[in-house]
């Protein structure tokens, strides 16, 4: 599903192209102030991204022909609609290109796979700090969900927690 708009294209990440994915992850943690976060490598991308059954996929934009942002996500459940959604994990677009319209034309195509799809939502997390970011969305509708805390686990914790979980429950994972 390859959309073309004034010299911007925007298309499916191809096989090859992680090493690319990579370099726009990197950059955007460089934004966010959280590269030293970055584990990720292109081998794991490619792997991820390019499987028989992959459960993670990648949208790029191109601008005349170059490529200039991305978004990654994959689909979840929505228990209370009872349907699919588009969980958005990354969306970036290079610093000196922002403001051209191709963040939005990113949103816009998964939006209409949405739709397509009959999903029922598109989420996504955005940084308290990113105003500008923030702003674009609000003009585009996009509500926060100011009553939601994310939470996470991982590392120590997450292993802590599998081993409790074991013993409690008396056995492993269904």
């Amino acid at each position: 599903m390859a959309e073309k708009s004034q010299g911007l294209t925007i298309r499916r990440a191809r096989p090859g192209e992680a090493g690319l994915v990579l370099g726009f992850i990197r950059e955007l943690a460089e934004y966010e102030r959280l590269l030293h976060e970055v584990r990720a490598n292109e081998a794991e991308l490619d792997a991820a991204l390019f499987c028989d059954s992959p459960r993670v996929f990648c949208d790029i934009a191109f601008l005349d022909g170059e490529p200039v942002g991305f978004a990654l996500y994959f689909y979840n459940f929505s228990t209370f609609l009872g349907r699919h959604g588009i969980w958005l994990e990354d969306l970036y677009v290079r610093e000196s290109l922002r403001g051209r319209g191709i963040g939005k034309a990113l949103l816009a195509g998964l939006a209409r796979r949405c739709v397509a799809e009959g999903l029922g939502r598109l989420e996504w997390w955005v940084l308290d700090w990113n105003a500008p970011a923030i702003a674009t969305y609000r003009a585009l509708g996009a509500q926060p969900m100011e009553e939601w805390t994310v939470q996470r686990l991982t590392g120590e914790a997450l292993e802590r927690l599998a081993d409790n979980a074991t013993g409690i429950a008396g056995r492993g994972p269904a």
